[in-house]
């Protein structure tokens, strides 16, 4: 749950309809303080000592109801007049019944010039539904509220425009909320203000840069906006079908424009009032350097999930051609060797084959080491039934680690194979031999404790597990490139059982 939603709910009893609307509010009120060169503050009212909120019809003192700060937005344009939080603040007694004024006659209402942080601040009441939610203060420094050049007076028009749309219910618009692709525009990056035609009755030098960007030349106040643009864009490409609504500014809606190399994200916010549309602010930003990095990264990704591939395919030809040599093999010693060789390339092979098919920064590994251990005991002992088995989830696991350890477990569980369950290969009628082998993974956040367990003919405590190949092999990988211990050890019921304690790689 959200900050705003945590304090709005101890403090209010709005229903969740109310907060989700207060939150879509400070999801896109960032465009007000630009627009205002001011702070925003969301007050709403506290609970009564009978639970609840008083009533919005109830006549007497403004000053019977209470609030509490639940939110803050400084702007990005000016500076700003609180230099502390003043989320879970409470107003003075004369704020009080300025706030309490402004909710109960769900009109705005202009404090004071009283030398405080209120002085001259609008205060909106914030509707939804017809229900009045909270208050929304507007609190301007005085050389901003005193400032006439006409760059300040259109952004001040067009955001005290929008601040009556809240008054009204009417903003924030669901389809109109930021966040969208990276590049959002912002007021600083360029303005654009339409009357109710569509024609463009100012914009800021950012605005106009934009425009210029596409190609425009000349004055551009008084033309409309959707004939500028259209004639700029190479109709050869996509053009997107939301495009002529954003640029006649009828609904609330986003869309990116393509021309050549140049990319422009253009955002449109229809100003009402009573029911009726009298203009649109259009937000533009240049994102043709953006948009240039993700083709760039988007390219990278294609190339690494192809490098992976590549090298799985490697792997596997690698695989079959000592899977050839093995039948030329003239000794069982030989081929033995050649078998394991080709067994570890297949398991490296299935990591690389999952890397292929994602980018990210870590695997599901129960998938790829049920892939894995399909390949151990069929490989290592032809005459030996032993089936294989994980008993509960690795999860994820960082790339980094993933092939280190799945090598390790599959080596592990050849072993188990065959030095667990022997035969005499001269035989010439040798019996079938069954047995189970269960991989036993726990994790405790990024340490991994993991058991390999088998219910063979087991080891010997003094003797130990040996010094072959693959017991070398688990060693290195375990201890070297996983910093981990490793213990062999007779089971508890027969067998051997095979501890790992493995500290992860944090995996996202």
């Amino acid at each position: 749950m959200s900050i705003l939603a945590e304090l709005t709910k101890a403090n209010s009893s709005l229903d969740e309809d109310g907060v989700e609307w207060l939150r879509q509010l400070v999801g896109d009120w960032q465009l007000i303080a630009d627009l205002s060169f001011a702070d925003l503050v969301l007050w709403v009212p506290r609970r009564t000592a009978e639970g609840d909120n008083a009533p919005q019809d109830q006549d007497g003192a403004d000053d019977a109801l209470d609030f509490v700060v639940v939110a803050q937005c400084r702007p990005m344009t000016g500076l700003t007049m609180f230099a502390s939080d003043m989320v879970g603040e409470r107003p003075g007694p004369r704020h009080r019944s300025l706030l309490g004024r402004a909710y109960r006659t769900r009109t705005t209402v202009i404090a004071e010039d009283d030398g405080s942080r209120f002085a001259r601040a609008d205060v909106v009441p914030v509707v939804h539904g017809g229900r009045v939610l909270g208050v929304l203060t507007r609190h301007t420094e005085e050389s901003r509220r005193l400032g006439a050049s006409r760059m300040e007076r259109n952004h001040r028009s067009s955001a005290s425009a929008l601040l009556d749309m809240v008054g009204e219910g009417t903003f924030p618009t669901t389809d109109g909320l930021s966040g969208g692709r990276r590049g959002e525009p912002r007021v600083g990056d360029g303005l654009i203000l339409l009357n109710r035609e569509g024609r463009i009755r100012y914009a800021s030098p950012n605005g106009v840069s934009v425009l210029y960007r596409l190609g425009s030349e000349g004055d551009i106040e008084g033309r409309y906006l959707a004939d500028l643009v259209t004639g700029l864009v190479d109709q050869r490409g996509t053009v997107d079908e939301s495009l002529p609504l954003v640029l006649t500014g009828r609904e609330p809606w986003r869309t990116e424009i393509e021309s050549g190399r140049v990319s422009i994200a253009l955002r449109s916010i229809p100003l009402m009032r009573d029911g009726n549309r009298t203009g649109a602010v259009i937000l533009g930003r240049d994102v043709s350097e953006i948009r240039r990095r993700e083709r760039e990264l988007l390219s990278r990704d294609a190339l690494i999930r192809e490098m992976h591939h590549r090298v799985k395919n490697n792997l596997q030809t690698v695989s079959a051609l000592l899977r050839l040599q093995s039948r030329r093999a003239t000794t069982s010693e030989a081929r033995s060797a050649i078998e394991e060789a080709m067994r570890r390339v297949s398991v490296i092979a299935v990591v690389h084959d999952a890397l292929s098919q994602s980018l990210d920064e870590s695997l599901d590994f129960d998938e790829i080491l049920d892939k894995g251990l399909r390949l151990a005991p069929d490989l290592s002992s032809p005459v030996a039934r032993v089936t294989t088995r994980r008993v509960g989830s690795f999860g994820k696991i960082a790339t980094e680690d993933a092939s280190a350890l799945l090598l390790a477990i599959t080596e592990l569980v050849t072993n188990a194979v065959e030095h667990g369950f022997p035969f005499d290969a001269d035989d010439p009628d040798p019996q079938t031999i069954e047995g189970t082998i269960e991989v036993r993974p726990e994790r405790d956040g990024d340490r991994l404790r993991l058991s390999v367990v088998d219910d063979g003919v087991g080891i010997s405590a003094e003797r130990g597990p040996g010094d072959g190949l693959g017991t070398q092999i688990v060693r290195t990988l375990i201890t070297a490139d996983l910093r981990g211990s490793i213990e062999w050890r007779p089971g508890a019921d027969g067998g051997t059982e095979v501890l790992l304690d493995v500290p992860l790689r944090p995996a996202e």
